[in-house]
């Protein structure tokens, strides 16, 4: 082996063992954001919740020993002051792209709802699309279902057959989930005249597409229309444990595309496949409950401290971790016995 040579193997593995601890470190980020938020649950207030979540996951960021850019934030600069798109993080290092959502299911915290999460997304420079703040047709499945079986275009119907066979099942055997929205009634009508189950759900639907990666939770196909910048979030993790997905950014007046237009995107119709979203080469997702969901528990607070429950992912390596950890708050930095 030439010295050229092993210092390029040195470097790989500095390289990896730096991924590697970016990534538990990711979980750090959304355990605080998580816990700051845990404190509103069942408080009616999603501004005081929403703002809790962003400033702990912006103080977390910028503990980190990297050079982060955020890509997918909570708005941009004039519109949200608090992780906007564009805004630095981290106290110096790699150059990092950040997706995020301090507090995905805002009006499930306020309301003390299931599947409340804090989330994040990191990779390398560039490998995220800067998704616009609009909606995006979405339809996703876990690692089990080939990648062609999805099509925004077809009958609704025609898809599930296409699940069902490869699954070896019948139609009536499969579980769709979709937003409870009125522009989904032709979805769900579709769905139920298929014969197919369904799991109708009020918020975050970054839950339910990694949902279907998990075979405990049942859902084999999740489809609808939400937020562009959680799709990219959700790609992240698919990226990470093999499942796919399809997106087609939907906007509903020009200003929304005058916004796209500023972040590079002209053709309004371009269908996204996964890696469009989320580049493969080294995605790291992070998640912690806020409230109890089908994939994570959610923060439980006890007299001088609390448990989370978190997932995190890497797609170089395609390991999936759950974090289950416990926060003393009489020796936590940042924490007080009155935080309880």
């Amino acid at each position: 082996m030439t010295v050229n040579s092993m210092q390029e193997n040195q470097d790989m593995i500095a390289k990896n063992m730096m991924d590697r601890n970016i990534a538990l470190e990711a979980v750090r980020v959304t355990e605080a954001a998580a816990l700051a938020a845990s404190r509103l649950v069942g408080r009616g207030d999603e501004k005081a919740a929403d703002a809790a979540a962003v400033d702990a996951m912006r103080d977390a960021l910028n503990s980190m020993s990297i050079s982060g850019r955020v890509v997918i934030g909570e708005g941009e600069r004039d519109e949200a002051p608090m992780l906007y798109i564009g805004e630095e993080v981290g106290a110096g290092g790699p150059e990092i792209d950040i997706a995020l959502d301090p507090l995905e299911g805002t009006t499930i915290t306020a309301k003390g709802g299931t599947n409340s999460i804090a989330v994040m997304a990191m990779a390398d420079k560039d490998c995220f699309l800067n998704a616009p703040d609009t909606y995006m047709q979405k339809m996703a499945v876990g690692p089990s279902i080939s990648p062609d079986v999805l099509d925004l275009d077809a009958p609704i119907a025609d898809v599930l057959q296409k699940i069902a066979k490869e699954k070896n099942a019948q139609v009536e055997d499969l579980l769709v989930c979709v937003l409870d929205r009125p522009r989904h009634d032709d979805i769900i009508q579709g769905v139920r005249d298929a014969g197919a189950r369904i799991s109708l759900i009020g918020d975050n639907d970054v839950s339910a597409i990694i949902a279907t990666t998990e075979p405990e939770t049942g859902v084999d196909l999740y489809v609808g229309t939400g937020g562009a910048p959680e799709g990219v979030l959700a790609a992240a993790a698919l990226q990470c444990v093999g499942g796919a997905m399809l997106g087609r950014l939907v906007f509903r007046n020009d200003d929304e595309k005058a916004r796209a237009d500023k972040w590079g995107i002209t053709d309004y119709d371009r269908i996204y496949a996964t890696d469009d979203l989320a580049k493969p080469d080294n995605v790291m997702f992070a998640a912690t409950g806020v409230t109890n969901g089908n994939i994570l528990q959610g923060v439980r607070r006890y007299g001088g401290g609390a448990t989370t429950h978190s997932i995190v992912m890497r797609s170089k390596s395609g390991t999936v971790r759950h974090v289950k950890s416990t926060h003393n708050f009489t020796r936590k930095t940042g924490f007080t016995p009155s935080d309880e």
